[in-house]
């Protein structure tokens, strides 16, 4: 009997059978996560006194620790101001290891190029990430890779390292501020980037944990985010990053007239919804049209006389600013998204700081995620089902990340927003062209022209006919609307060969990204 080469999911996506069995992967079934019974890892521990972990330069703790073969781990919360990741890579190419899988909580525009150089030399071999864009996304999206990538979502970044699906050999972590025990935080020294939500994880569950660090204090350094119990090595570093690139560009305020428009009918959308009292809780992503739409936010809760319990997610200063005012009594905070936000955190004690189980694990006794009312999320695309993409442009190049994106998504009610089209391209389309979120867990869509609900919360499209400011229109409409502005777009050409594999937030395969035909 011929076995098959390809199978379905149930939100009827193809995948390669061949490459889910190569990777022990099973598609797509529910949002539904049940309650399953899981079993948990532990790191391996090389026990010492511990009490100088100082050791002299990079290339000492690279050879003491690694072997090829192995997987490496970085976080991501430096963002663009990060030094530590090509530190240690220059390191790593220059000693000729082979055989890497790279496992960062992300990648960012400055790690690009010393990824490629790593992969040419065959020292990276395979990748698990939250996303990639730039030169690497489209270097992978035209083959450039051995092994097709991985990408899960922060909460089943965790979920996969709880589980031992993600083993870390070696976790390379960047902190402003540690002592020689290896107690560190995020929150002091030069370049300050406050929650170490990201990089909490693989300090806990690495079998070796190295800290680089320009700025190495007595003991004990307090408060401690990654504790000495966790930490093998700490290397001194002249530079460990650029803090005025952390959070570059994240907390600009659009004065774009469509992006405010979209922010206000966002609000208008949550100030009428059934979410919006006393008590309520939210997450907003960064970006212009975001922090419009929590400026909005602010005045309506003025206006109503209420206070949300918190704010959850990637943090920005207007964020913290409604902490300050108090209109939000906590703030839950995995990742800051600027300066304002990490300095914050140093002087906020209702300001917490939280790892990314405790965010949005969807495999863990309960995730912040679960008790989160509204979020307010962006897209690249979003289909005629109300499935979105966050990964892929319109030319199928790799080119975003999944981030936070399908775990948020598990609030009451989630809104998707963007502009109807993007220069000459669909935003709202028939079949987005790789799944991320899947449309169950979309409750609203909002855009410049309209505000769309999902058919499956007739409650929310009772409630939004009563208010003038909505104006509703159906998915299909939408669709119509962008294609008779743009034009059909002419179908992709891939080849057969895959290139990643996107995972949803329980590890089951909901899409995959096959090669760009050149």
């Amino acid at each position: 009997m011929r076995r098959a080469t390809t199978l379905e999911n149930s939100i009827e996506r193809q995948m390669p059978a061949d490459v889910l069995e190569k990777l022990n992967l099973k598609p797509f079934e529910t949002v539904e996560i049940g309650h399953p019974d899981i079993q948990r890892v532990a790191p391996k521990v090389h026990v010492t006194t511990g009490e100088n972990k100082v050791v002299d330069s990079i290339e000492d703790v690279v050879k003491a620790t690694l072997k090829d073969g192995m997987t490496i781990s970085f976080h991501h919360h430096f963002r663009n101001g990060d030094y530590a990741f090509n530190k240690v890579m220059d390191v790593i190419i220059k000693l000729g290891y082979k055989d890497l899988t790279l496992a960062p909580s992300s990648l960012t525009g400055v790690m690009n190029d010393k990824v490629i150089e790593a992969i040419k030399k065959g020292v990276i071999t395979s990748i698990t990430s939250s996303g990639m864009r730039g030169s690497l996304g489209d270097f992978v999206s035209h083959g450039g890779l051995k092994n097709p990538v991985i990408f899960r979502s922060h909460g089943n970044r965790a979920r996969s390292i709880e589980s031992g699906e993600i083993k870390i050999d070696v976790a390379f972590l960047g902190v402003p501020v540690s002592d020689p025990a290896g107690n560190a935080n995020g929150q002091d020294g030069k370049a300050v980037f406050g929650s170490l939500g990201y990089a909490l994880m693989d300090a806990q569950y690495a079998d070796k944990v190295v800290l680089l660090t320009d700025n190495v204090v007595p003991y004990p350094n307090t408060p401690a985010s990654i504790k000495q119990t966790q930490v093998d090595y700490v290397v001194k570093v002249d530079e460990i990053g650029d803090p005025d690139k952390i959070g570059s560009g994240a907390t600009r305020f659009t004065k774009d007239p469509k992006e405010l428009m979209i922010a206000q009918m966002v609000n208008d959308v949550i100030v009428n919804s059934p979410y919006f009292k006393e008590g309520f809780s939210f997450q907003t992503g960064s970006g212009g049209a975001a922090l419009a739409v929590t400026r909005y936010l602010r005045e309506s809760m003025i206006d109503k006389g209420i206070t949300a319990s918190f704010a959850l997610g990637g943090i920005t200063k207007p964020t913290c600013d409604l902490l300050e005012e108090g209109l939000v009594k906590k703030v839950m905070d995995v990742q800051d998204f600027d300066k304002g936000a990490a300095a914050s955190m140093a002087k906020k004690r209702n300001q917490q700081e939280i790892d990314a189980s405790w965010y949005a694990d969807p495999h863990n006794k309960g995730a912040v995620v679960n008790n989160l009312d509204i979020a307010i999320l962006s897209a690249l695309q979003i289909d005629t089902n109300f499935h979105v993409n966050v990964m892929t442009g319109s030319d199928g190049v790799i080119r975003g990340a999944i981030g936070g994106h399908q775990d948020a998504a598990n609030a009451k009610m989630t809104i998707i927003t963007a502009p109807l089209v993007r220069g000459r391209n669909a935003t709202v389309v028939k079949n987005v062209e790789t799944v991320v979120t899947p449309g169950d867990s979309i409750d609203v869509v909002v855009t410049e022209r309209g505000v769309a609900v999902n058919p499956k919360r007739q409650d929310l499209i009772d409630c939004f006919k009563k208010v003038p400011s909505i104006h509703l229109v159906t998915m299909d409409e939408l669709q119509k609307l962008a294609e008779n502005q743009v034009g059909v777009p002419k179908k992709l050409e891939y080849t057969d060969r895959t290139v990643a594999v996107i995972e949803y937030r329980d590890g089951t395969v909901i899409d995959t990204i096959k090669e760009v035909k050149d």
